[in-house]
C-alpha cells in the first residue's frame, strides 16, 4: 500500500481549550481513497513549540507581534512535520478521521524524529525567521 497523500487544505492554528497546544485541521486525501479525509494535528506549546523556539533556534525578543508571528510559523512548520511522521508510522492510513496528539505521553517514541528534523533544519527556520519577521 502506497504512503503518497496530498494535502488538499488546511486551517487553523485553533487553541485548544483543555490543554496547552494549537491545533491545525488538515484535509487529505490518498490515491486510493474515494473522498478525502481530516487529520487534526495537536502541537504541545511547551514540550514542542517553546522547545523548538528556546532550546534549538534560541530565539528571544522581539515585539509582542513578531513572537505572535514566529510562533504561528514554527507551529505551522512544526505541525507539517508531524503529519509527515504520522504518515511514516502508518498513524492516518486507514480512511477514517484521525488525531495525532502532542509527542508526549504515548507518542513519547515519536519525538526523536521531531527533534532529528528540527536540529536538522535549524538554520533554515533561522533564516526563514529573519527574513520574514526580522528578528
Amino acid at each position: 500500500m502506497s504512503n503518497e497523500f496530498s494535502i488538499l487544505d488546511v486551517m487553523g492554528p485553533y487553541r485548544e481549550p483543555y490543554e496547552r497546544a494549537f491545533s491545525y485541521d488538515y484535509v487529505v486525501q490518498r490515491p486510493h481513497w474515494p473522498a478525502p479525509q481530516s487529520v487534526r494535528v495537536k502541537v504541545s506549546i511547551d514540550h514542542e513549540l517553546d522547545y523548538l523556539k528556546s532550546q534549538i533556534l534560541g530565539l528571544t525578543g522581539g515585539t509582542p507581534g513578531q513572537q505572535l508571528r514566529v510562533n504561528q510559523m514554527l507551529c505551522r512548520a512544526i505541525a507539517d512535520q508531524k503529519l509527515e511522521i504520522g504518515n511514516r508510522e502508518g498513524l492516518f492510513s486507514e480512511r477514517r478521521d484521525v488525531m495525532i496528539d502532542p509527542f508526549t505521553e504515548a507518542l513519547k517514541y515519536l519525538f526523536p524524529a521531531l527533534d532529528d528534523w528540527m536540529r536538522t533544519h535549524r538554520d533554515r527556520l533561522r533564516e526563514e525567521i529573519n527574513k520574514t519577521i526580522g528578528i
